[in-house]
């Protein structure tokens, strides 16, 4: 038995999991928008969690559109910026009593997908968030890679590559320009063309030739931003997920265009739409306790 929890911007959502990864309870609460309100929304969401299933969880992991300093432990890079500079790991430890492991979200993601996902084939997985927001997470052999400095995967917070004349760098939340959040996120696609992902599909599917070409660009964003992972890391599997990775002619679309921009003249890396959608994020949440450490 394993409790993940999914901080989100807007609610926070726990589940129980089972050793085979079936979700044998599942519940949401509006996350209050601020820092004390939110550790008790946690206490009392474990609490409810627990007195319906009769039992008391060892361990919780917790995803967080952040992470956490391996040099203070606090907080950093949150879009949620309250949270920022919080010591959120250790006030959750002592207010449950109990290990709590605090996670990027990107990366809770990714290791859902690789560990019993759409990328539970493949021994080294990048996992791809296109939806508000846009971020990625490595994992190799069922294991986050979060790197030297914490940052592994932070692959939202670096530039487009090799950028054309009409692609002048916007800037980021984060403080920075051109950051590949404002091109390929959700609310990116939406900034650049004028429409919604999911409305530019409907459009191409009903035969709209502008509606093609606004997803050719943007397949081809994607391609150069991902080149240069595959060219670094050469993942088995890169998987994505948000809401834009429910528009399928993109896999193909980006997948026909990597070859012209990754050093190499065979491209045997997939590109996986994610099996387990909204779950991705609680899911890996649960998972970042080995068996052993959750028993």
């Amino acid at each position: 038995m394993r409790l993940g929890i999914d901080f989100g911007g807007t609610k926070i959502e726990g589940a129980l999991l089972d050793s085979t990864g079936e979700i044998l309870n599942r519940q949401r609460v509006p996350n209050p928008g601020d820092y004390q309100s939110a550790v008790r929304a946690i206490i009392d969401l474990v609490a409810q969690i627990e007195a319906d299933s009769g039992q008391r969880i060892s361990v919780i992991g917790l995803a967080i559109p952040g992470s956490l300093s391996p040099k203070t432990g606090l907080v950093r890079n949150a879009n949620s910026v309250w949270l920022n500079g919080m010591p959120f790991e250790q006030d959750l430890e002592a207010a449950l009593k109990r290990p709590v492991r605090v996670e990027n979200d990107a990366n809770c993601f990714a290791l859902s997908e690789a560990v019993d996902g759409a990328a539970a084939h493949g021994r080294v997985v990048f996992g791809v968030i296109l939806g508000t927001g846009c971020g990625g997470g490595v994992v190799v052999e069922r294991k986050i890679i979060r790197g030297a400095n914490g940052i592994g995967g932070e692959w939202g917070h670096t530039p487009l590559p090799w950028p054309r004349a009409d692609e002048t760098p916007v800037r980021d939340w984060c403080g920075r320009w051109g950051c590949l959040e404002q091109w390929l996120s959700g609310t990116g696609f939406k900034r650049a063309f004028g429409m919604s992902a999911r409305k530019a599909d409907e459009k191409a599917q009903a035969g709209d030739a502008h509606a093609r070409y606004v997803l050719d660009v943007y397949a081809d964003r994607v391609a150069r931003s991902l080149a240069v992972v595959i060219d670094i890391l050469d993942p088995d599997v890169i998987v994505f997920g948000g809401g834009v990775s429910n528009v399928k002619s993109l896999y193909p679309s980006v997948h026909g265009k990597l070859l012209a921009h990754i050093f190499s003249d065979v491209l045997e890396t997939e590109l996986v739409q994610n099996k387990h959608g909204d779950s991705s994020g609680v899911r890996g949440a649960a998972w970042l306790f080995s068996p052993d450490e959750a028993a």
